[in-house]
C-alpha cells in the first residue's frame, strides 16, 4: 500500500492543476466572426422616432465562470458603423454636427466594477459600472447587464468551425445626446435628447 502513495499524489496533484485551469479566467473576444453582433439605437421625439443600429463591434471581455464579479472588459463600436435606413438622415448622423465620426471614429465602453451581482446556472444579472466615451467625452455610467456563460457552445454557433465557449452580454439603457455634444442644439420635438440603447453581443473564446 505505501508504494501506491507518490501515485496517488501524483494524480491529486494533477486533478488539482487540471482543476484550476478549468476555473481560470477566460478573456472572449467580440469581434464576430459572423458579423450578426449589433448596438440597437432609439430616439422617440414627439413629432419624430429615429431608429439605426451599429454593426463594427469589436473589444474583449475577461469572464471567471467561478467568480463573475471579477468581469472586466472594454468593447469598441466602431461610429462608421452607425446606420439609419434613410440615406440624408445617416449622411447627417455620420457628419461633423452630429456623430463625426472621421474625427471620433469609435465609442468606447470601459467597464470598471459590477456591482449587485446574482448568479443562477449559466446567467448572471448585476449593474456594470464603466466609462462611456462617445466624440471624446467621458461619462461614468451604472448600466444592468445580463451574461450567459455558454461553455462548449461555439461549435453550435459555428456549424463546427470552432470549438470553445461563448459569453452573451445583454443590456438595455438610456443615455443623452447633450451629455456628449451630439447636436445639443438640435430642437428635441424632432430629434430626442435621450438615445436608448439595446445591444446583445456574443463573445467567442475558441479552444485549439
Amino acid at each position: 500500500m505505501m508504494g501506491r502513495f507518490p501515485s496517488m499524489r501524483w494524480v491529486f496533484g494533477a486533478w488539482v492543476v487540471a482543476a484550476s485551469a478549468c476555473a481560470a479566467p477566460i478573456e472572449f473576444d467580440f469581434k464576430d466572426p459572423k458579423g450578426v453582433n449589433n448596438v440597437v439605437f432609439r430616439l422617440d421625439a414627439p413629432l419624430e422616432s429615429i431608429s439605426g443600429s451599429a454593426t463594427g463591434i469589436s473589444g474583449k471581455v475577461v469572464f471567471d465562470p467561478e467568480n463573475p464579479a471579477a468581469t472586466r472588459g472594454r468593447l469598441v463600436v466602431s461610429a462608421e458603423s452607425l446606420h439609419v435606413p434613410n440615406p440624408m438622415m445617416k449622411q447627417h448622423l455620420h457628419s461633423g454636427q452630429w456623430m463625426d465620426v472621421a474625427r471620433y471614429p469609435e465609442i468606447v465602453f470601459e467597464s470598471t466594477a459590477l456591482e449587485d451581482v446574482q448568479a443562477r446556472g449559466d446567467e448572471v444579472t448585476a449593474r456594470v459600472r464603466g466609462r462611456l466615451t462617445i466624440r471624446d467625452v467621458t461619462r461614468e455610467l451604472v448600466v444592468p447587464v445580463r451574461l450567459t456563460y455558454l461553455k462548449d457552445k461555439l461549435g453550435a454557433r459555428s456549424n463546427g468551425q470552432m470549438q470553445g465557449d461563448l459569453l452573451v452580454i445583454r443590456s438595455q439603457f438610456t443615455i443623452r445626446r447633450s451629455d456628449f455634444g451630439i447636436n445639443p442644439a438640435a430642437p428635441q420635438d424632432k430629434v430626442a435628447d435621450e438615445i436608448e440603447l439595446t445591444f446583445s453581443l456574443a463573445g467567442i473564446a475558441p479552444r485549439k
